[in-house]
């Protein structure tokens, strides 16, 4: 079968004095949404689901009205941070030289969760979906530490926190149903272009 993970689109900036940010798509976030959505147009699709975050299902949300589709909200491929009550932008956070950035780089960042909470929860609901969906091509929108954790299982990496994954980008990995996984493409950006 063939997984594809997908990052959420650009979310505003939100900073709660209490409660979960949990912010909503901006303005070029709908924009890129809207592109991801008639990018995979084209492309079969058995499944979508998506995070239980505003951003992951605002960002499934056209493509769920193309194909026709109700996205399965999946608790376990929610971000580390979605308890926080505050969402900064990375870009954001890079371009003040903020100290959060700093900490993101050499995996210092500290969440309520522990890392190893996050990693098994992650990867338990991955694999789920995987084994619920043998032979078919699924969506997932969910977020940048979720891809991570899960392309740097696939990978045998240490470094769970190993890399970049850009707003709406695509991951594709084909998981068998012997267990092999690998990784097809990371980082897929090509319907932003315009």
């Amino acid at each position: 079968m063939e997984l594809i993970l997908v990052r959420h689109a650009l979310p505003v900036r939100r900073e709660n004095s209490v409660g979960p940010a949990d912010p909503e798509l901006s303005d070029d976030g709908v924009a890129q949404a809207l592109l991801f959505a008639k990018y995979m147009e084209s492309e079969h699709i058995d499944a979508l689901y998506s995070s239980p975050l505003q951003r992951a299902q605002q960002t499934a949300a056209p493509l769920a009205q193309l194909k026709e589709m109700l996205p399965v909200i999946v608790d376990g491929v929610a971000e580390f941070d979605q308890h926080s009550n505050e969402y900064i932008p990375v870009e954001e956070l890079k371009a003040a030289n903020d100290p959060r950035w700093a900490e993101m780089i050499n995996g210092t960042w500290t969440s309520p969760e522990e890392a190893q909470e996050f990693t098994d929860r992650v990867i338990d609901a991955l694999e789920s979906i995987i084994k619920d969906n043998r032979g078919g091509r699924v969506v997932v929108t969910c977020h940048g530490g979720v891809i991570n954790e899960f392309l740097a299982h696939v990978l045998g990496l240490e470094n769970r926190q190993f890399f970049y994954p850009n707003y709406t980008s695509l991951h594709r990995i084909a998981a068998s149903s012997n267990g092999h996984r690998s990784v097809l493409s990371i980082n897929e950006t090509a319907h932003l272009r315009n």
